[in-house]
């Protein structure tokens, strides 16, 4: 790997994380220099992407409604893990964050959810008001945040995900033997089994050195983390099967938001209300644009799967929507069944 290479992908993860523990340890409060309510909101991503999109629109529309609050962002790694991140939430050190469906799932089974595949229409338009204001989705999902000390604020799409390889996958057959990266969730795990997968565990930081090496041959991200890893300069072939989106939730602790005056606490609500339609435009302009440009850097060869193709992989994959109803239980169930009538009725309107 080339220093160019090395700075973007681990140096700030790695150098950051010596600083994590003193920024934990420093919460909400007055700023010493301008007397100012600090806000920090921890995100998943690297600088530049959707999430990063999502926090400098917050910062922006808070600090116009509040002139008594800075809102401070910090990428992936700055805070530490997701795990990390999701407990300082829990603590009151960090006040917003993003917490994706594969990661959070491990404690809260009904937020895996998002991680089906073929479970969203093929027509963004019915997506967009299922991740914006669903009532049932919303609802139900609150009450399993509520229970593991978080607020749940937002349902956040980033996109379709999009494997990436070094062999050409267009049938389940072909992933056989394909050590493939998931994040951290059961349910993954067991939807690359049913493909015939090899699937592995492997933090985010780590996957552009595993392919790398070998360590792994494959992996799923949305388009504009491709690009923005450089995954794309270790791997042969983008395959678009729209199996699934990278589903992420806005998450903020109660106890923080019950401390906020009333008006702060209506500001949150109106500012997360109003970032639902700007980040679905704004991720599906990410996204667009990072495609170009791997294919305009042309070691690439984008595979895009016919119906026919998608239809054998989704015929595998109906035994894993068992196991999520198993896993995440009538609530999970309730959320499930919502999620398919609105696909349903937007589809046939």
């Amino acid at each position: 790997m080339n220093e160019k290479t090395f700075l973007h992908k681990g140096a700030l993860w790695m150098g950051s994380l010596a600083l994590a523990a003193g920024l934990a340890l420093t919460g909400c409060g007055p700023s010493p220099d301008d007397g100012k309510q600090v806000w920090k909101f921890a995100l998943e991503e690297t600088e530049g992407g959707v999430q990063w999109a999502y926090a400098e629109k917050f910062k922006e529309l808070v600090e116009e409604r509040h002139d008594d609050v800075e809102v401070k962002i910090y990428p992936y790694g700055t805070l530490g893990s997701s795990q990390d991140i999701t407990q300082q939430i829990q603590n009151n050190t960090v006040q917003f964050a993003f917490a994706s469906a594969g990661h959070v799932g491990s404690t809260i089974p009904e937020a895996q959810v998002f991680s089906l595949h073929f479970l969203f229409s093929q027509d963004d338009e019915v997506n967009r008001s299922i991740f914006t204001d669903n009532e049932t989705v919303y609802g139900e999902l609150g009450e399993a945040y509520n229970e593991k000390g978080l607020e749940l604020l937002s349902i956040v799409p980033e996109g379709w995900m999009v494997w990436s390889s070094n062999k050409k996958i267009e049938q389940p057959e072909d992933f056989d033997g394909v050590k493939f990266r998931v994040m951290p969730s059961k349910l993954l795990l067991a939807t690359y089994e049913a493909y015939g997968a090899s699937p592995q565990g492997m933090a985010y930081s780590e996957v552009y050195g595993g392919l790398e090496r070998g360590q792994i041959d494959a992996q799923v991200q949305p388009m504009f983390a491709m690009r923005d890893m450089s995954f794309h300069e270790v791997q042969d072939y983008m395959i678009e099967a729209k199996n699934a989106q990278f589903v992420a939730t806005v998450i903020s602790s109660p106890s923080f938001l019950d401390s906020l005056p009333e008006d702060m606490r209506e500001s949150v609500n109106e500012v997360t209300e109003e970032l639902g339609p700007y980040i679905y435009e704004e991720q599906q302009k990410l996204n667009e644009e990072a495609a170009e440009e791997i294919r305009a850097d042309g070691g690439t060869e984008f595979v895009r799967l016919t119906e026919e193709q998608v239809a054998a992989f989704a015929e595998r994959n109906e035994s894993v929507y068992d196991q999520f109803v198993e896993m995440a239980g009538p609530r999970g169930e309730k959320i499930l069944e919502a999620i398919q009538d609105a696909v349903a009725e937007g589809d046939a309107e």
